[in-house]
Protein backbone atom coordinates (compact mmCIF):
# COMPACT_ATOMS: atom_id res chain seq x y z
CA UNK A 1 0.00 0.00 0.00
CA UNK A 2 2.48 2.58 -1.21
CA UNK A 3 -0.12 5.38 -1.27
CA UNK A 4 -0.36 5.37 2.53
CA UNK A 5 1.13 8.33 4.33
CA UNK A 6 4.07 7.58 6.62
CA UNK A 7 1.85 7.74 9.71
CA UNK A 8 -0.65 5.35 7.99
CA UNK A 9 -3.56 7.71 8.69
CA UNK A 10 -4.40 8.46 5.05
CA UNK A 11 -4.43 6.93 1.61
CA UNK A 12 -3.42 9.76 -0.76
CA UNK A 13 -4.41 9.38 -4.42
CA UNK A 14 -2.08 9.80 -7.37
CA UNK A 15 -4.36 12.60 -8.53
CA UNK A 16 -2.82 14.72 -5.77
CA UNK A 17 0.58 14.38 -7.44
CA UNK A 18 -0.59 14.95 -11.00
CA UNK A 19 -2.86 17.92 -10.17
CA UNK A 20 -0.95 20.25 -7.84
CA UNK A 21 -4.06 22.26 -6.92
CA UNK A 22 -5.94 19.23 -5.55
CA UNK A 23 -5.67 17.19 -2.37
CA UNK A 24 -7.50 13.89 -2.57
CA UNK A 25 -7.53 11.25 0.19
CA UNK A 26 -9.26 8.48 2.13
CA UNK A 27 -8.70 8.02 5.86
CA UNK A 28 -7.66 4.71 7.41
CA UNK A 29 -8.47 3.31 10.86
CA UNK A 30 -5.11 4.36 12.28
CA UNK A 31 -3.88 7.13 14.56
CA UNK A 32 -7.08 8.67 15.86
CA UNK A 33 -8.92 9.05 19.16
CA UNK A 34 -11.97 6.78 18.86
CA UNK A 35 -12.27 3.46 20.67
CA UNK A 36 -13.75 -0.02 20.27
CA UNK A 37 -15.33 -0.70 16.87
CA UNK A 38 -14.73 2.97 16.04
CA UNK A 39 -10.99 2.69 16.62
CA UNK A 40 -9.48 4.87 15.93
CA UNK A 41 -9.69 7.49 13.18
CA UNK A 42 -13.45 7.78 12.69
CA UNK A 43 -14.60 11.22 11.48
CA UNK A 44 -18.31 10.40 11.07
CA UNK A 45 -20.98 11.71 13.46
CA UNK A 46 -23.77 9.51 12.09
CA UNK A 47 -22.59 6.04 13.13
CA UNK A 48 -22.88 6.14 16.93
CA UNK A 49 -19.37 7.18 17.94
CA UNK A 50 -18.62 9.57 20.84
CA UNK A 51 -19.17 13.07 19.36
CA UNK A 52 -16.15 14.51 21.20
CA UNK A 53 -13.88 11.80 19.77
CA UNK A 54 -15.23 12.48 16.29
CA UNK A 55 -14.51 16.20 16.65
CA UNK A 56 -10.97 15.42 17.84
CA UNK A 57 -10.47 13.22 14.80
CA UNK A 58 -11.79 15.90 12.44
CA UNK A 59 -9.44 18.50 13.90
CA UNK A 60 -6.58 16.02 13.57
CA UNK A 61 -7.49 15.36 9.93
CA UNK A 62 -7.50 19.09 9.11
CA UNK A 63 -4.08 19.49 10.74
CA UNK A 64 -2.66 16.66 8.62
CA UNK A 65 -3.72 18.12 5.26
CA UNK A 66 -1.13 20.11 3.27
CA UNK A 67 -3.43 23.14 3.30
CA UNK A 68 -5.90 23.46 6.18
CA UNK A 69 -9.45 23.42 4.77
CA UNK A 70 -11.85 26.25 5.53
CA UNK A 71 -14.47 23.57 6.18
CA UNK A 72 -15.12 19.85 5.90
CA UNK A 73 -18.48 19.24 4.21
CA UNK A 74 -19.82 15.88 5.39
CA UNK A 75 -23.40 14.94 4.43
CA UNK A 76 -25.78 12.52 6.15
CA UNK A 77 -26.05 9.89 3.43
CA UNK A 78 -29.12 7.72 2.86
CA UNK A 79 -28.18 5.59 -0.18
CA UNK A 80 -30.15 7.91 -2.46
CA UNK A 81 -29.02 10.00 -5.44
CA UNK A 82 -29.38 13.55 -4.09
CA UNK A 83 -26.52 15.75 -5.33
CA UNK A 84 -25.87 18.94 -3.35
CA UNK A 85 -23.99 21.92 -4.76
CA UNK A 86 -21.65 23.53 -2.25
CA UNK A 87 -21.33 27.14 -3.40
CA UNK A 88 -20.38 30.40 -1.71
CA UNK A 89 -23.95 30.87 -0.48
CA UNK A 90 -23.84 27.50 1.29
CA UNK A 91 -20.45 28.31 2.83
CA UNK A 92 -21.91 31.52 4.30
CA UNK A 93 -24.88 29.83 5.99
CA UNK A 94 -25.18 29.08 9.70
CA UNK A 95 -23.99 25.60 10.65
CA UNK A 96 -27.51 24.38 11.52
CA UNK A 97 -28.81 25.40 8.08
CA UNK A 98 -25.83 23.71 6.44
CA UNK A 99 -26.57 20.53 8.38
CA UNK A 100 -30.20 20.67 7.26
CA UNK A 101 -29.16 20.98 3.61
CA UNK A 102 -26.78 18.01 3.96
CA UNK A 103 -29.51 15.67 5.19
CA UNK A 104 -30.23 12.83 2.74
CA UNK A 105 -27.38 13.82 0.42
CA UNK A 106 -25.10 11.22 -1.21
CA UNK A 107 -22.99 13.35 -3.55
CA UNK A 108 -21.42 16.80 -3.33
CA UNK A 109 -20.16 19.10 -6.08
CA UNK A 110 -18.30 22.40 -5.83
CA UNK A 111 -15.85 24.74 -7.52
CA UNK A 112 -15.02 26.62 -4.30
CA UNK A 113 -11.38 26.52 -3.20
CA UNK A 114 -10.64 25.68 0.42
CA UNK A 115 -13.77 23.58 0.82
CA UNK A 116 -13.15 19.86 1.38
CA UNK A 117 -15.99 17.73 -0.02
CA UNK A 118 -16.26 14.48 1.96
CA UNK A 119 -18.27 11.28 1.88
CA UNK A 120 -18.28 8.39 4.34
CA UNK A 121 -18.06 4.69 3.52
CA UNK A 122 -17.42 1.33 5.15
CA UNK A 123 -17.64 -1.12 2.19
CA UNK A 124 -19.56 1.21 -0.15
CA UNK A 125 -17.53 2.82 -2.92
CA UNK A 126 -16.16 6.37 -2.63
CA UNK A 127 -15.76 8.09 -6.01
CA UNK A 128 -13.90 11.41 -6.22
CA UNK A 129 -13.85 13.47 -9.43
CA UNK A 130 -11.99 16.56 -10.58
CA UNK A 131 -12.72 18.61 -13.71
CA UNK A 132 -9.25 19.89 -14.55
CA UNK A 133 -10.58 22.51 -16.99
CA UNK A 134 -13.28 24.15 -14.87
CA UNK A 135 -11.68 23.39 -11.47
CA UNK A 136 -14.85 21.69 -10.25
CA UNK A 137 -14.90 18.62 -8.04
CA UNK A 138 -17.23 15.94 -6.73
CA UNK A 139 -17.36 13.44 -3.85
CA UNK A 140 -19.79 10.56 -4.41
CA UNK A 141 -21.09 7.80 -2.12
CA UNK A 142 -21.87 4.76 -4.26
CA UNK A 143 -23.25 1.82 -2.32
CA UNK A 144 -25.04 -0.85 -4.31
CA UNK A 145 -28.32 1.12 -4.29
CA UNK A 146 -26.63 4.31 -5.43
CA UNK A 147 -24.68 2.39 -8.04
CA UNK A 148 -27.86 0.79 -9.43
CA UNK A 149 -29.45 4.27 -9.54
CA UNK A 150 -26.35 5.52 -11.45
CA UNK A 151 -25.37 8.19 -8.94
CA UNK A 152 -21.97 8.67 -10.61
CA UNK A 153 -23.60 9.45 -13.96
CA UNK A 154 -26.10 11.78 -12.28
CA UNK A 155 -23.32 13.63 -10.48
CA UNK A 156 -21.34 14.15 -13.67
CA UNK A 157 -24.54 15.37 -15.37
CA UNK A 158 -24.98 17.90 -12.55
CA UNK A 159 -21.37 19.04 -12.95
CA UNK A 160 -22.03 19.51 -16.65
CA UNK A 161 -25.09 21.67 -15.91
CA UNK A 162 -23.37 23.79 -13.25
CA UNK A 163 -19.82 24.10 -14.52
CA UNK A 164 -19.78 22.91 -18.14
CA UNK A 165 -17.87 19.76 -17.19
CA UNK A 166 -17.03 17.30 -19.96
CA UNK A 167 -15.94 13.74 -19.27
CA UNK A 168 -12.73 14.15 -21.25
CA UNK A 169 -11.53 16.72 -18.70
CA UNK A 170 -12.35 14.63 -15.62
CA UNK A 171 -9.88 12.74 -13.46
CA UNK A 172 -11.53 10.23 -11.14
CA UNK A 173 -10.56 8.08 -8.17
CA UNK A 174 -12.38 4.96 -7.01
CA UNK A 175 -11.39 4.42 -3.39
CA UNK A 176 -11.32 1.55 -0.91
CA UNK A 177 -14.53 -0.50 -0.91
CA UNK A 178 -15.78 -4.06 -0.96
CA UNK A 179 -14.44 -6.20 -3.80
CA UNK A 180 -16.30 -8.58 -6.11
CA UNK A 181 -14.81 -11.53 -4.23
CA UNK A 182 -16.21 -10.31 -0.90
CA UNK A 183 -19.52 -8.80 -2.06
CA UNK A 184 -21.95 -11.72 -2.04
CA UNK A 185 -25.51 -10.67 -2.87
CA UNK A 186 -28.99 -12.16 -3.08
CA UNK A 187 -30.92 -12.73 -6.30
CA UNK A 188 -32.85 -9.47 -5.77
CA UNK A 189 -29.66 -7.39 -5.90
CA UNK A 190 -28.46 -9.19 -9.03
CA UNK A 191 -31.88 -8.58 -10.65
CA UNK A 192 -31.77 -4.89 -9.67
CA UNK A 193 -28.50 -4.41 -11.58
CA UNK A 194 -29.76 -6.45 -14.54
CA UNK A 195 -33.04 -4.49 -14.72
CA UNK A 196 -31.06 -1.22 -14.55
CA UNK A 197 -29.24 -2.21 -17.75
CA UNK A 198 -25.77 -3.06 -16.43
CA UNK A 199 -23.58 -5.43 -18.45
CA UNK A 200 -23.84 -8.37 -16.06
CA UNK A 201 -21.11 -10.33 -17.83
CA UNK A 202 -18.70 -7.58 -16.77
CA UNK A 203 -19.84 -6.92 -13.22
CA UNK A 204 -21.27 -10.21 -11.89
CA UNK A 205 -19.84 -13.62 -11.10
CA UNK A 206 -21.55 -16.69 -9.69
CA UNK A 207 -19.90 -18.66 -6.88
CA UNK A 208 -22.23 -20.26 -4.31
CA UNK A 209 -24.24 -17.03 -4.75
CA UNK A 210 -23.95 -14.04 -7.02
CA UNK A 211 -21.14 -11.54 -6.44
CA UNK A 212 -21.17 -7.97 -7.81
CA UNK A 213 -18.16 -5.84 -8.77
CA UNK A 214 -19.07 -2.36 -7.53
CA UNK A 215 -15.66 -1.01 -8.54
CA UNK A 216 -16.28 -1.95 -12.18
CA UNK A 217 -19.94 -0.89 -12.14
CA UNK A 218 -18.90 2.62 -11.12
CA UNK A 219 -15.90 2.69 -13.45
CA UNK A 220 -18.26 1.88 -16.32
CA UNK A 221 -20.44 4.84 -15.36
CA UNK A 222 -17.43 7.15 -15.52
CA UNK A 223 -16.49 5.81 -18.95
CA UNK A 224 -20.09 6.17 -20.19
CA UNK A 225 -19.80 9.91 -19.50
CA UNK A 226 -16.61 10.27 -21.52
CA UNK A 227 -14.01 9.93 -18.77
CA UNK A 228 -10.91 8.34 -20.26
CA UNK A 229 -10.00 4.92 -18.86
CA UNK A 230 -6.45 6.18 -18.30
CA UNK A 231 -7.87 8.97 -16.11
CA UNK A 232 -9.61 6.61 -13.66
CA UNK A 233 -7.51 5.71 -10.63
CA UNK A 234 -8.55 2.55 -8.79
CA UNK A 235 -7.27 2.06 -5.25
CA UNK A 236 -7.99 -1.66 -5.53
CA UNK A 237 -8.36 -2.07 -1.75
CA UNK A 238 -11.07 -4.39 -0.45
CA UNK A 239 -12.34 -3.04 2.86
CA UNK A 240 -13.71 -6.44 3.90
CA UNK A 241 -10.34 -8.13 3.35
CA UNK A 242 -8.39 -5.23 4.91
CA UNK A 243 -10.66 -4.43 7.86
CA UNK A 244 -7.71 -3.88 10.18
CA UNK A 245 -6.70 -0.87 8.05
CA UNK A 246 -10.07 0.33 6.68
CA UNK A 247 -13.53 0.26 8.25
CA UNK A 248 -15.83 -2.51 6.99
CA UNK A 249 -19.46 -2.69 8.09
CA UNK A 250 -19.69 -6.32 6.97
CA UNK A 251 -16.77 -7.21 9.23
CA UNK A 252 -17.41 -4.90 12.18
CA UNK A 253 -21.18 -4.31 12.02
CA UNK A 254 -22.98 -1.05 11.30
CA UNK A 255 -22.07 0.32 14.73
CA UNK A 256 -18.49 0.95 13.71
CA UNK A 257 -16.42 3.70 12.16
CA UNK A 258 -16.40 5.04 8.62
CA UNK A 259 -13.71 5.87 6.09
CA UNK A 260 -13.78 9.56 5.16
CA UNK A 261 -12.85 10.28 1.55
CA UNK A 262 -12.32 13.90 0.58
CA UNK A 263 -11.28 16.18 -2.25
CA UNK A 264 -10.27 19.83 -1.94
CA UNK A 265 -9.03 22.57 -4.24
CA UNK A 266 -6.03 24.23 -2.66
CA UNK A 267 -4.94 27.82 -3.17
CA UNK A 268 -1.17 27.84 -3.39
Amino acid sequence: MNNLTEDKRMWVYGLTNSCADIFCFSTTRHGGYSEGNYASFNCNHYCGDDPEKVEQNRKLLCSLMPVRPEMLVIPHQTHGTEVREIDETFVGLASEKQKELLEGVDALVSDCPGVCLCISTADCIPVLCYDTKHKAMAAIHAGWRGTVARIVEKTLDRMSELYGTKGEDVRACIGPGISLEAFEVGEEVYEAFKTAGFDMAKIARRYAKWHIDLWEANRMQLLSKGVKASNVELAGICTYQHATDFFSARRLGIHSGRILSGIMRMER
